[in-house]
């Protein structure tokens, strides 16, 4: 029985539990963040910071259902006076906080433009999180064909633009894009450690990423 989700084009580590007893348990442990969990991923452009934090509280996307964008005030003023029964209840769900640890790896290169190798840690662990953050941070992943450029999302993560200093520019977004091609999205959940449900053996897990 699988025990969390991965988003469809994420790649790595998943848990599945071999009985009804550990499946419970490890639903509690999720549930109370007792998880630890990092993801490895490409982003577009060259991230300067060595590490930092995303803070951006994530809303259903009204405009571009049923993706997710960054909740702002605007944003929240446009969705006052519409009805349940025609937008249905989860778009009018109040804002979510969200936080994403970031920390980079190293910098590569793709197709000639700059790409930033990431480790990546969602603390709040919202639907499409990584992808929003990373999208609204002005470094989108590589190959997310959702809240990347040109993407089926609203861009940047809902934002006028992306909130780094260094964001990769349109130009180039659209040529890692274009050198990316039709590949998988460069995301991947590399580690995961927790408690053993039954016997409380600590276990920590490592999966080498694919890209």
């Amino acid at each position: 029985m699988v025990v969390h989700r991965l988003g469809m084009d994420t790649s790595g580590l998943v848990v599945f539990a071999r009985t009804n007893a550990a499946l419970s348990r490890m639903n509690t442990l999720f549930r109370t963040r007792k998880v630890n969990r990092t993801y490895e991923a490409l982003v577009c452009g060259s991230i300067e910071e060595k590490e930092g934090v995303i803070d951006m509280p994530l809303m259903r996307d009204y405009e571009f259902p049923p993706y997710m964008r960054v909740s702002t005030e605007e944003h929240q003023r446009a969705l006052m006076g519409l009805n349940a029964e025609d937008v249905g209840k989860k778009i009018l769900e109040k804002p979510k906080q969200s936080i994403t640890k970031f920390s980079v790896i190293g910098k590569e290169d793709m197709g000639g433009s700059p790409v930033t190798r990431v480790s990546l840690t969602s603390i709040s662990g919202r639907t499409h999180q990584l992808n929003v953050h990373c999208a609204a941070f002005g470094h989108p992943i590589v190959g997310d064909k959702v809240y990347g450029i040109d993407g089926e999302a609203a861009p940047n993560g809902g934002l006028d633009a992306g909130t780094s200093p260094t964001s990769a520019s349109a130009d180039v977004q659209k040529a890692i894009a274009a050198a990316a091609g039709d590949k998988s999205m460069c995301v991947h959940a590399k580690t995961i450690s927790f408690e053993h449900p039954i016997t409380g053996e600590k276990l920590s897990f490592d999966s080498k990423a694919p890209f």
